[in-house]
Parts: C-alpha cells; structure tokens; sequence
C-alpha cells in the first residue's frame, strides 16, 4: 500500500470515477494519505461525487506518472472518526485552507477490497492488491 500511496502523492492529481446512475463521472483529486493502514481520500459532503460514493462506493483512481500509469479499483468507505480526518489534514496541510476537523463538510473515505495495477509500455503490469 505504500507504493500506491508514493505512486499517487508524486503524480500530484489523479482521477477519480464515480457512477451517477448509468452515466459515469471523473473528476481530478489530490489529496490521499495513509491511516491505520488503509489509504484515504477526502471530499466534502456538499459535493456530488460524495453523494455517488454514498449510493455505489465502487469507485475507480487512475493517474499517470512519467512514463507509468496506475489504475486503481476498490470501494470507498467513509471513516467519521476525528482521528482519521486529523491524519488527512496532518499530510495534506493544504486541506486546511478548506476544511477543519468539526465543520460538518470534511469527509474522509478509506479503500476497501482495493486493487492497483501499474502499467507500463516496457514492462508486465505490477498488480498489488490491498
């Protein structure tokens, strides 16, 4: 998982999919950090793709990092612990011009059943599972 988590800080944004219905939806992120094991992501409960992980937490991440890409599968579960949303806002202090710990927005979901493939043009895709 520490792979994933380096892969994914280095490319700075990455993609995340959702599904609204039938129709899917990506937008960039850029926040992710590492609690209790499980990689994390962050998001306001004001926005959409909060709602869309709430209905279906299938979710999808890909990014691309020189001559690498990563694509990223698993279920997006919320964490309402204080302790966790603490950890994101620790590692990402650019979170903090946007959130705090109790403003009832900040949401911090982890990857469940989550599986990583980075692919390149030169050699096997690396497969890691978590």
């Amino acid at each position: 998982m520490n792979e994933i988590l380096t892969y994914l800080k280095e490319c700075g944004t990455f993609y995340l999919a959702t599904t609204e219905g039938d129709q899917p939806r990506v937008r960039p992120f850029g926040a992710v950090c590492e609690f209790e094991g499980k990689l994390y992501i962050t998001t306001s409960n004001q926005k959409k793709v909060f709602d869309q992980m709430k209905k279906n937490a299938k979710i999808e991440i890909s990014a691309m990092n020189k001559d690498t890409w990563i694509r990223l599968e698993g279920e997006a579960i919320s964490d309402t612990r204080r302790e966790a949303k603490k950890a994101m806002l620790d590692d990402n202090q650019s979170l903090t011009n946007l959130y705090a710990l109790d403003d009832g927005k900040f949401e911090v979901l982890y990857l469940k059943n989550a599986t990583a493939t980075i692919f390149s043009f030169t050699e096997e895709p690396k497969v890691i599972h978590f």
